[in-house]
């Protein structure tokens, strides 16, 4: 007995009753039954016009995250609600809030606050700014996402990766000690940075960062992670004269070529000391017990004063340790007038920010649903864009560089309990009083201590586990995966991230241009065909081959398709002739998976029709999707190899063509 399958390929009610039936049958009935699946036919499904085909693609492709409720039979009244709702998600849900949520929030904001501020400092100087525009980055930012955004868990600042790549950038185009043009081009980079993603989210085309795969990015992290450790041990040996290359070559000769003579004792001692109380503390709040997070968190700023004060009592700084010095107090100044909006830096900043926008909005998606799935809510990745965007134009605007989600950050900040994004706007407060009253005590901070902190926190980033996965799960990934990392650690950040993205690529049109086909048979006492070399039980019809195609048929893998079942039946006939076994009379191509097909795939399957002419064999195809059969009804394929060769499913293609072979 053989199933009856609609056009998308579920087996119908009827069906499925009918399979509960013995498989011992009346030949009267069996007769019967025969009968009823000569009546049955492929159905074609009602033609679409031009407009109707585009409006549906366009919708599922830029707006399949969409919530079911629309704008649709509201009021004016409504729709307005309903977009202030849209584009500041805090309005919908502060109508909830409560003072149990206050506290976690504060909590947890004040915990986040005492982390983020070190690291600041730390990651401006990655940038290559002065380390009071790391404040300034973690003060307006999370301020506008806390508004716009739609994520519980992420806590927005600067990033160690972010901070390298910019400023990895920006010293390829312009020297940092000529501070003004610098800085002014970081915030056009931040600028369009922010231009960047909020066109993204405007557009609905979210969908282009998923091109970089997450094997990619995590050797893309694990590389950057190397990297920064490296670049930091400038300031944890006290080393004066660095170069200013980020590959692992060019830092290791300039460490060892300092060994001798560049080299400070004292800045030694400091930075190894705290960098080994850090992973203690580190060891202590996320692998002996996670009760004891918040040790993890406040033990950078512990280090930061601790080490301050030691600088301070014993004058470390006239034996040669490097401190941080003066850092400006006050708030956020107005940089709009500073962004390049002419001249040669335009391009240059344009440049720099698309990239350093895509890194930092992949890096915050992927923690946002990361934490989002933790807590079982949803957040929009087009309106995430939309938020981050806007918070880096502003940022860029108010003496801020590129600020995204950070990892660390978020995980202490969903350990703390936060139960919303106001533990950003606590932090931003924290950083803020920072800002205005305590910035002159950061003068005696070590560069050490900042170098301790940053490699802390970096490390992380390698995910060792992940890799053994990726290798284990898939070796193509495993290439994108380590072409990424030794991309970045031997070449630079830039080179490491279009390598990441090429491997990517070409892993997509590896797959699109060599699609798998599978040889199928019949699992005994069943109706069901699977892949022999899945299920080496499977019985092998006489007389019939079967073949299923894994994908659509474009131009791109048509040729391919049609020249790997041709192998097929090639290779198919050699076995049978050695085993003097009945020649194939039909081919059957199972053609469920096959999602599109368009005009060189239509054409492929012609030439394939006559290739099989020649050799006596009939084509048959089993299952044709909707939007398959309706092109091949557009281009009479079905009228070429006669309607009666297309069936609903392999079964009742054998039926009807081997029906000697039904159980």
């Amino acid at each position: 007995m053989s199933e009856r399958i609609s056009d998308d390929g579920n087996v119908g009610k009827e069906e499925a009753v009918a399979a509960t039936l013995p498989d011992k049958i009346s030949s009267a009935h069996s007769s019967k039954r025969t009968l009823a699946y000569v009546a049955h036919k492929v159905g074609v499904p009602p033609k679409q016009s031009i407009f109707q085909e585009f409006t549906a693609a366009v919708k599922e492709t830029f707006f399949a995250d969409q919530p079911l409720r629309s704008f649709k039979d509201q009021s004016s009244a409504r729709k307005f609600v309903l977009g202030i709702e849209a584009l500041f998600p805090i309005t919908r849900w502060s109508r909830d809030y409560s003072f149990a949520k206050l506290r976690g929030d504060v909590i947890a904001g004040l915990t986040i606050a005492s982390l983020c501020i070190p690291q600041d400092i730390g990651y401006a100087k990655l940038a290559g700014l002065p380390v009071q525009y790391g404040l300034y980055s973690s003060f307006v930012p999370p301020l506008i996402y806390a508004f716009m955004g739609s994520s519980r868990d992420i806590a927005i600042g600067p990033v160690a990766v972010v901070s390298l790549l910019l400023g990895t950038m920006l010293q390829n185009e312009i020297n940092s000690t000529d501070l003004v043009p610098y800085r002014r081009l970081a915030f056009t980079a931040t600028f369009f940075a922010g231009l960047t993603q909020l066109g993204l989210g405007f557009f609905r085309l979210g969908f282009l960062i998923d091109f970089l795969s997450h094997a990619a990015i995590i050797g893309f992290m694990a590389g950057a992670a190397i990297t920064i450790s490296l670049q930091q041990l400038k300031g944890l040996l006290g080393i004066k004269v660095f170069t200013k290359k980020s590959d692992i070559v060019s830092v290791s000769r300039s460490v060892f070529s300092a060994a001798h003579h560049g080299w400070n004792w004292q800045t030694i001692l400091i930075g190894v000391s705290f960098l080994a109380f850090l992973i203690i503390a580190k060891y202590i709040g996320k692998i002996k017990n996670k009760k004891y997070f918040w040790v993890t968190a406040i033990a950078p700023l512990i280090s930061v004063i601790l080490s301050t004060f030691f600088v301070f009592i014993t004058r470390a700084d006239k034996q040669g340790v490097a401190i941080v010095n003066h850092i400006r107090k006050g708030v956020n100044p107005s940089s709009a007038h500073e962004i390049y909006f002419s001249g040669d830096l335009l391009g240059k900043g344009f440049k720099i920010g698309v990239v350093a926008g895509m890194v930092a909005l992949t890096e915050a998606i992927a923690i946002g649903r990361t934490f989002a799935a933790m807590k079982d809510y949803q957040i929009d990745g087009n309106k995430e864009m939309v938020a981050m965007g806007t918070m880096n134009i502003i940022g860029s605007m108010t003496s801020c560089y590129v600020a995204t989600g950070s990892f660390s950050r978020s995980a202490v900040n969903y350990m703390a309990g936060c139960q919303t994004a106001v533990s950003n706007i606590v932090m931003s407060i924290v950083v803020l009083l920072t800002l205005s009253f305590i910035t002159p005590l950061f003068k005696y901070t070590p560069n050490a201590i900042l170098a301790s902190i940053i490699i802390n926190a970096v490390l992380g980033l390698i995910d060792i586990d992940a890799m053994k996965l990726i290798w284990k799960i898939d070796k193509l990934d495993f290439v994108a995966c380590m072409g990424a990392f030794f991309g970045v650690v031997f070449i630079s950040v830039e080179i490491g991230l279009l390598i990441a993205v090429s491997i990517s690529f070409a892993k997509i049109l590896l797959q699109v241009t060599r699609p798998r086909t599978a040889l199928l048979g019949r699992i005994p006492r069943t109706k069901v065909y699977r892949n022999v070399q899945q299920y080496p039980a499977a019985i092998q019809i006489p007389g019939v081959l079967i073949v299923r195609v894994d994908s659509a048929i474009y131009f791109s893998n048509a040729n391919y398709v049609k020249e790997r079942i041709l192998r097929w039946v090639t290779d198919e006939e050699v076995q049978l002739k050695e085993k003097c076994l009945p020649k194939i009379d039909y081919l059957i191509v199972e053609m469920s998976p096959v999602i599109d097909i368009d005009t060189s795939g239509i054409h492929a399957l012609e030439e394939l029709y006559k290739s099989l002419q020649k050799r006596d064999i009939q084509l048959a195809l089993a299952n044709p999707g909707t939007v398959v059969i309706d092109k091949m009804h557009a281009s009479d394929f079905p009228d070429l190899i006669g309607k009666e060769k297309i069936f609903l499913s392999v079964a009742d293609a054998i039926l009807t063509l081997s029906p000697n072979n039904e159980i």
